[in-house]
């Protein structure tokens, strides 16, 4: 570019030059021509004269030419690159497009004898017996639509079995590319072992041949496993052990530590052929972490298969729990992080159980007796069943079976998921539930037969049978619940349910106001806080110790006064003064004002920064999913359904956003360490519809007054329609709505009485209340489950804990109130878990 631009500046003076001087034209321009001449003649001999370099000085002067070094640099670039890709491709990108996909599955091979050497691996008959069966089932899928990725198949174990014949329990590895995986389904490779036994089948016999194995068709289980599950239980393995019990009623001792084995260890349990397993533990101290961290698994097999999980323990155990196994073999899995755990135990070899009894009851009033679930008192093993013969002395008695945590009830169209009972032909179906029930059969005769319909172990049941008239299955002064009690009819509308169902608590006219009279004023208006009489006579001697009830307040030392909401009111109530205890709660303190006429939803309005402190959002793999309450430091409280299947039931998929006005300004973000869901909730009723959430930090005291507890109200805190009543959240404006407002959400509801929200609903559990407006303008919707409702005293104090929002039909239709959890029907399983 220079040598241009002076070039150009030489041709512009020579312009000016001929513009002056004309005449001298020609001389210039022939000395420039013979200049230009001379220069390139002796160009021309230098390069003739020059010495030309030779071998490596030459080629390493041409790579250095500016084009062919060019040309180099992008030709080792490339070849770079296609080395790294070839890497990347061999090590990683090959590795992760083909993985291995495990099972883990059992048969039973029938007519075949077992021999003991079946259970030592090392064995010439084991190793014979497994080679076979290896060989069978690895042609079956070699032959199959999945031959190109099945790998092998491996033999764990060889049991005996109470019908006869071998127990096969065996690992299957198939190693697949990712977009074939759907043809390895667990569904897929099971059907492929039926498949091939079905064809077989003859005479309605189950027994069929897997080429020339004969192989029960019933028995075939596949289920898919971690790899970490084949590794840890694979022969060879330093972390199994074997145990066998020789004989029945022999108690072998069983003692783990964290030290023995490391984080992850399993122990195969066999007992003498034709008996069962009773696993007995006595102390198991770990952590709680919903079995994330520290666990004990009992499979009824001898591998870990998720389809014969027989019980989980997530938590320490203090007192005695036995497990009870469906045949002769069980599997411990061991899962205990470093520390001061262990397992104290033994296990036994014990007999089947043949539960048939024949009862016959006494003519006079009273318990005549006990029936019992198999092998109580250990947990109920699956496949269990019993039939009780049950005769009453003459044909005007009937027999009553009052269970102590158990409730039979007509079976629908939803399946028995805790017992199958049939009652003289007819069927019910039974359900766990916290307080007496009592079932009348009005029969002399008549026999019951049970089935047990869980996959897993579940808790145990016992009933008093007795004898009662069917005529008159009260007495006269008595009145007959839903729940099959008698209680007094003196109790009947007294605000306390003493049926356990509400019974005696529906269809009750309002009680007169009897102020001025000499009779006794109605319990409800008793010391409720408000001035229901002129003269205040209602509101007087309410610290009076008196006897205890559901509706009267209980101090610490155990006494019982006639104040209903006595809790944290600022007056000492109780001798003890118990009653104003804990009491650092529910006190909100709103910082900054808002607008609250805008973003409704539902009737609802904009919250003020910190006026719900204690309101939490929950998001489950980084989504808002539900709302919890803030009870302590450490420990949240929120609804069972949001909790209720198996991944969203994983703490380690969920987190908690505290004092948070908007989404995503929370003031605090804690992992969850556990969740603790009732033991009686029912997924199709949402009774028992309450959880409690463990954080893995507590948020810390600086964060006070965003963060704050809510007040829990004792079993006899009383809400009228006096109260002011909120229900808060994030969830949708509406049912049609799909976009989620940002700023949290207040709508104030009133409490519906029950007997209004059965109107509106039917039948509905007393663990259960009904809040929202008759015009279903103010109500919660989708996203706000498990969320507070949120009372204050009359007193303008602290605000309690009434509700956490559970269900309804639809959102903010008239007549249809939203049904939320009765918080103070559980205020002692609460502080069971969090003190």
């Amino acid at each position: 570019m220079e040598t241009q631009q002076e070039g150009n500046e030489v041709t512009s003076a020579e312009d000016d030059v001929s513009q002056r001087d004309t005449a001298s034209i020609a001389d210039v321009s022939v000395e420039v021509s013979t200049v230009d001449h001379t220069l390139k003649k002796l160009c021309r001999i230098y390069r003739k004269t020059r010495r030309k370099p030779k071998g490596l000085k030459r080629l390493w002067a041409y790579l250095l030419n500016i084009p062919h070094l060019a040309i180099i640099i992008t030709a080792v670039v490339f070849v770079v690159v296609v080395v790294m890709w070839s890497l990347l491709w061999v090590f990683i990108f090959r590795r992760e497009s083909n993985s291995g996909v495990y099972f883990a599955g059992m048969f039973r091979v029938a007519n075949v004898e077992f021999i003991p050497e079946y259970r030592q691996a090392e064995s010439h008959e084991f190793v014979s017996m497994a080679n076979n069966i290896q060989h069978v089932v690895s042609n079956v899928y070699k032959m199959s639509s999945v031959a190109k990725l099945y790998k092998q198949a491996v033999i764990s174990d060889l049991s005996n079995t109470g019908k006869g014949g071998v127990l096969v329990h065996f690992w299957m590895i198939f190693v697949v590319p990712r977009l074939k995986s759907p043809a390895v389904c667990e569904d897929c490779i099971g059907a492929i072992l039926r498949d091939s036994v079905h064809t077989s089948l003859k005479n309605r016999s189950s027994v069929g041949y897997l080429l020339s194995l004969p192989v029960d068709i019933d028995s075939i289980l596949i289920n898919g496993v971690q790899r970490s599950e084949y590794s840890s239980n694979a022969a060879g393995s330093k972390c199994v052990d074997k145990l066998y019990a020789h004989l029945p009623g022999t108690k072998v001792p069983l003692n783990v530590f964290s030290s023995w084995g490391g984080v992850n260890c399993h122990v195969k349990l066999t007992a003498v052929p034709g008996s069962l397993i009773r696993l007995s533990i006595t102390s198991f101290i770990i952590e709680p972490s919903d079995c994330v961290s520290d666990a004990l698994t009992v499979y009824d097999a001898l591998l870990p298969m998720r389809g014969r999980i027989l019980h989980k323990l997530c938590e320490p155990v203090s007192t005695s729990v036995s497990i009870v196994s469906t045949s002769n073999v069980m599997l411990l899995s061991f899962r205990m992080t470093h520390g001061n755990k262990s397992f104290k135990g033994h296990f036994e070899a014990i007999s089947e159980e043949i539960c048939i009894s024949q009862i016959e009851t006494h003519s006079e009033p009273g318990i005549s007796g006990h029936i019992y679930s198999p092998f109580y008192p250990s947990l109920l093993p699956p496949q269990s069943a019993c039939t009780w013969k049950l005769q009453t002395p003459n044909k005007a008695l009937g027999v009553a079976l009052q269970f102590q945590n158990y409730v039979l009830k007509p079976k629908d169209m939803k399946p028995c998921d805790h017992g199958w009972w049939k009652v003289n032909e007819i069927i019910f179906c039974g359900s766990y539930v916290g307080h007496r029930t009592v079932f009348r059969i009005n029969a002399q005769h008549s026999e019951v037969e049970f089935r047990s319909s869980s996959r897993h172990s579940a808790q145990p049941f016992q009933a008093s049978y007795s004898s009662y008239s069917i005529i008159q299955p009260c007495p006269e002064s008595q009145f007959l619940c839903d729940t099959g009690l008698c209680v007094e009819k003196s109790r009947r509308c007294d605000g306390l349910d003493d049926c356990h169902d509400e019974s005696d608590e529906v269809l009750c006219s309002k009680p007169p106001m009897n102020c001025g009279s000499s009779s006794r004023l109605h319990p409800l208006f008793v010391c409720n806080g408000e001035k229901d009489c002129a003269d205040g006579v209602d509101e007087t001697n309410c610290t009076q110790e008196t006897t205890c009830s559901a509706i009267r307040y209980q101090c610490q030392s155990g006494a019982c006064i006639l104040k209903k909401n006595a809790k944290c009111d600022g007056v000492f109530d109780c001798r003890d003064e118990s009653d104003e205890a804990d009491c650092a709660c529910g006190r909100p303190s709103a910082l900054n004002k808002v607008s609250s006429l805008n973003d409704r939803i539902v009737g609802g309005a904009n919250s003020e920064e910190g006026e719900w402190p204690w309101q939490v959002s929950l998001h489950f793999s980084g989504s808002l999913y539900c709302g919890a309450s803030v009870l302590s430091s450490d420990w949240l409280i929120s609804a069972a359904h949001c909790f209720a299947k198996d991944r969203l039931s994983d703490p380690r998929y969920w987190t908690a956003h505290l004092g948070m006005l908007t989404q995503g300004s929370a003031k605090y973000t804690a992992d969850i360490q556990r969740i603790v869901v009732h033991e009686y909730y029912n997924a199709h009723m949402f009774d028992y519809d309450i959880a409690l959430l463990q954080l893995k930090k507590p948020w810390p005291p600086s964060l006070s007054p965003l963060v704050h507890p809510v007040c829990l109200p004792p079993s006899s805190h009383t809400v009228t329609s006096s109260h002011r009543c909120f229900v808060t959240g994030w969830g949708y404006r509406s049912e049609e709505d799909k976009v989620l407002p940002s700023v949290l959400q207040k709508a104030e509801v009133s409490i519906v009485s029950q007997s209004d929200c059965k109107k509106s609903y039917g039948p509905i559990s007393p663990r259960m209340l009904c809040a929202g407006v008759p015009s279903g303008e103010r109500d919660a919707c989708r996203g706000d489950s498990g969320g507070p409702l949120s009372c204050r005293t009359l007193d303008e104090g602290r605000w309690f804990l009434i509700g956490i929002v559970s269900w309804g039909s639809g959102c903010g239709r008239p007549n249809l109130p939203g049904v939320y959890t009765r918080v103070n029907k559980f205020t002692s399983w609460i502080y069971s878990h969090i003190v």
